[in-house]
């Protein structure tokens, strides 16, 4: 069974309640990744699933120790809780650079899969940090260095590139609309563009794969949930098959 570490999708919100004269403050708790973990055990894939907040602390620190999954998978999580777990924020302590150690792991063997959002690739403002990056450089795509987010509240329906990619194996030809991207450009040399938007909505590239070192990587460049995957998709049958395919891809290179 293909052993996947899923890392982000998480999140908490802080609200203020104003009612006349009074006014109040709740916090929440988000995940987002719901649909995509209860797909891949119907897919067989064995879904390791570690929150963002849980990242901060408990990601590996060395590429023997990521060698306990084929697939690392990032999904909305910003460079920096990897760049800053506590013992650099809160001690001063020096410890291993976990994008390092993640360029290392895919290099000597194991896949790398970065899906899109708010803070993944560059993300909004730019805070997701992902370019020049040691992660960027395992990536077969690289990263705007500003806010690289493409809104499209129309809908925007994937167009094929590669009809023949493994990924698409299995997929239906009748794709649901997505309602938005991070650009990435694809790399010069090694980059295979399986998907992109239509060319009336910018032709970008939605789904781009590729090789590093001995591993394999993939760039999905929407979401796993909602906003930007609206129900259409994660109802849509072929979200399993989809989604399943991108992991044993990337495992490929193990």
């Amino acid at each position: 069974m293909t052993k996947l570490l899923l890392v982000g999708e998480s999140w908490v919100s802080a609200a203020t309640h104003y009612k006349g004269f009074d006014q109040f403050g709740s916090t929440t708790f988000h995940t987002g990744a719901d649909r995509f973990v209860e797909g891949m055990a119907r897919a067989g894939i064995d879904v390791t699933y570690m929150k963002a907040h849980e990242a901060a602390e408990a990601f590996p620190y060395t590429a023997e120790d990521l060698s306990a999954w084929d697939v690392v998978m990032l999904s909305d999580i910003g460079a920096n809780t990897l760049l800053l777990p506590p013992a650099v924020w809160l001690r001063g302590e020096r410890v291993p650079n976990r994008l390092k150690a993640i360029e290392a792991y895919v290099r000597g063997g194991g896949g790398l899969i970065m899906v899109g959002g708010y803070l993944t690739f560059q993300g909004i403002d730019g805070r997701g940090r992902w370019h020049r990056t040691p992660v960027e450089s395992a990536l077969p795509v690289t990263c705007l260095p500003v806010d690289d987010r493409v809104e499209l509240p129309e809908g925007a329906v994937p167009e094929v590139v590669t009809p023949g990619h493994p990924i698409l194996s299995g997929v239906p030809s009748d794709w649901p609309y997505l309602l938005g991207v991070n650009e990435i450009v694809p790399k010069a040399e090694g980059a295979e563009v399986v998907l992109r938007l239509p060319a009336d909505q910018g032709g970008l590239p939605l789904l781009v794969t590729g090789q590093h070192g001995a591993g394999r990587s993939v760039a999905w460049a929407s979401d796993m949930s909602e906003h930007w995957l609206p129900k259409p998709f994660l109802d849509w049958p072929g979200y399993d098959a989809l989604f399943a395919n991108m992991v044993r891809w990337a495992a490929d290179g193990t």
